[in-house]
């Protein structure tokens, strides 16, 4: 049996130094990097941690450690070689490299952890808030550990990025909104779009992004009469959206052919595949009209 290959990925800051330390003379730079390390140390731990306690400071500095080394990963330095790394923080200053860093995390931070759209959200309290959750999160580099940071940081600006193009997929659909544009400030972009892909069925082209029931049950009455050709009605809803949306909106209609539309075709009890579409589809999206 072999045993698994276990490789110590430190953080890059940690690479750098360990380069400095290998130069006949160090002392200069070291000095230079230590100062500038703890000037932004005492910024964080004000900011961010404690700077009135021991625990404070070092938090603050592995968070130090970890947003410089986001930075010069960002810098797309060769990470393959530490000393572009150092040769960065020499040249450039570590302060820098923390800022390149630190911008990564606020970006990141501005784009939907979920694909919903509220007020809340744009609470400043709560965006700060969410600013320093991701921080904690990717920054932390504790020397004797592996640094995950970029992982952290890939995974979740892969999502964050497919939740932003769900949101502007459904706005761009809202605007387009059979009869007249919704303009609602909160959004539910999944439900928008899994009930522009469902009302898709009627074939026309038509993109109905906002329901109600008695929408629902003549859908599933009429789709049962007529038994549309499904790959046909969706193409008909693609060629009248922005190129950018087809591959998410194609995703999407390839798990609804075996799911939802299954049932609005088959002989399920209508009741039933309504309040499925509900509860599971519709979301916010629906006019709940009460009697």
């Amino acid at each position: 049996m072999s045993l698994a290959k276990f490789t110590h990925r430190p953080a890059a800051l940690f690479s750098a130094l360990q380069a400095l330390a290998q130069r006949s003379t160090w002392h200069e730079d070291a000095e230079q990097l230590l100062e500038e390390l703890s000037g932004i140390t005492v910024l964080v731990a004000k900011k961010y941690t404690n700077d009135r306690t021991a625990e404070g400071i070092q938090e603050a500095l592995y968070l130090t450690i970890g947003c410089i080394s986001l930075g010069l990963v960002q810098a797309e330095l060769d990470s393959e070689h530490p000393l572009s790394a150092l040769d960065y923080l020499l040249q450039h200053g570590a302060e820098l490299a923390f800022q390149l860093g630190f911008r990564q995390i606020k970006v990141l931070s501005s784009l939907p952890y979920v694909p919903f759209v509220s007020e809340f959200e744009r609470d400043p309290f709560i965006q700060q808030r969410n600013v320093k959750l991701l921080f904690n999160e990717i920054c932390y580099a504790e020397p004797s550990e592996n640094w995950l940071g970029i992982e952290i940081y890939q995974r979740e600006l892969s999502h964050r990025q497919h939740n932003q193009l769900m949101v502007e997929c459904a706005q761009w659909l809202r605007r387009h909104h059979v009869g007249k544009p919704i303009a609602e400030t909160e959004l539910d972009a999944h439900a928008v779009i899994s009930i522009v892909i469902i009302f898709a069925l009627y074939g026309d082209g038509r993109i109905v992004a906002r329901i109600e029931q008695a929408d629902v049950e003549a859908l599933i009455r009429r789709a049962r009469a007529t038994q549309p050709d499904i790959e046909s009605a969706w193409q008909s809803l693609i060629v009248n959206v922005p190129a950018r949306f087809h591959a998410l909106l194609q995703e999407r209609m390839r798990i609804y052919q075996h799911t939802i539309l299954k049932k609005i075709l088959s002989k399920s009890k209508i009741n039933a595949v309504i309040r499925e579409i509900q509860d599971c589809y519709a979301g916010n999206e629906q006019d709940v009209i009460y009697d």
